[in-house]
């Protein structure tokens, strides 16, 4: 006897597959990382990222237009601090006439209503390329965690809406929690970068950004991709000092974490698509080795499938512009 059940036959046309699809994308599912850099009129193509650029402050005003008018509402800030800036006390970081504080600033007066993340973290500013202050070879959490508050503050003054501490110190949550509501910035949100890996996926963004570690690697900080467990107890934690969003990173080979967060925690998951993953299928593109719009499609409902709320990816542009 043949089955009463087929379950091919909701499969049977493209007009039926999509209406019992059980996830979808959508522009506002989308965080757009942007990397500003000093100057005027300069835009810089990242050797290692093809198609991805640093852009002066004067062009951002093209670019945040066609990403509203794409229907995408939310940007991550990075910043590219010349040598020059840097110290091992992350002092530019806390400028208020610095290159972060003006993007935010800059964003907020072309469309006032995206929503701006700022990544909150020493290594772009830092001598040593550490995400940390540094004493004889080794990271300094509490010292480092006062500056970091500080950080955050400066770009809760200068109009972010969201920060985002990427850094992995210890209790660095609640001391940027407290330091926004003691200075009156309550509905400032932060999205913490809870399950942040120690990845070899990150190579190309440290390119961008001339942020690579001078000196050993950052698995003190990072964790460990071989553990899990790991994942749930800092993002415990991170809910417990006031953290609004939680992040994973990097995003394909962390697709449990993702899930298994959405399942256990009660506020919105957000991964992070790195620039090595970014990368990676480009490289397999040009070769012609892989169909480079279905497979980032793929890639990017993976994400969504697993859990995830937000998707902080390279790809928004070009995949907003296909799914519409």
């Amino acid at each position: 006897m043949y089955p009463i059940q087929r379950n091919r036959r909701l499969r049977s046309s493209e007009s039926i597959r999509q209406m019992v699809r059980e996830h979808h994308l959508r522009p506002q599912d989308f965080i757009v990382p942007l990397f500003v850099i000093e100057g005027h009129n300069t835009k810089e193509q990242i050797p290692s990222m093809p198609g991805y650029f640093r852009m002066t402050l004067d062009l951002l005003t093209d670019e945040v237009n066609e990403l509203w008018n794409l229907g995408l509402r939310s940007v991550l800030i990075f910043v590219k601090v010349p040598d020059a800036k840097k110290d091992n006390k992350g002092t530019e970081a806390l400028n208020p006439e610095g290159l972060m504080q003006q993007a935010v600033q800059t964003i907020k007066s072309i469309t006032p209503n995206m929503v701006v993340m700022t990544d909150v973290a020493l290594d772009p500013y830092s001598n040593y390329g550490h995400d940390g202050i540094v004493e004889n070879g080794k990271i300094l959490n509490d010292e480092t965690v006062a500056v970091l508050g500080e950080m955050a503050l400066s770009h809760a003054q200068a109009g972010a809406d969201i920060v985002a501490p990427s850094d992995m110190m210890d209790g660095r949550i609640g001391h940027i929690r407290q330091r926004l509501e003691d200075e009156n910035f309550p509905d400032t949100g932060i999205m913490s970068y809870s399950a942040k890996y120690a990845s070899s996926f990150y190579g190309p963004f440290r390119d961008a950004l001339d942020s690579a570690p001078g000196f050993g690697d950052k698995k003190t900080y990072q964790m460990d991709f071989a553990n899990r467990f790991d994942a749930l107890t800092e993002s415990e934690k991170d809910i417990a000092e006031g953290a609004d969003i939680l992040m994973v990173k990097p995003g394909i080979a962390y697709l449990d974490i993702v899930y298994e967060l959405s399942q256990k925690l009660p506020i919105p998951i957000a991964v992070y698509q790195v620039s090595g993953e970014y990368a990676m299928l480009k490289a397999a593109a040009e070769k012609g080795w892989l169909d480079y719009e279905n497979v980032m499609l793929e890639q990017l409902i993976a994400f969504k499938r697993s859990g995830a709320r937000l998707i902080a990816s390279y790809f928004a542009k070009e995949a907003v512009s296909l799914i519409q």
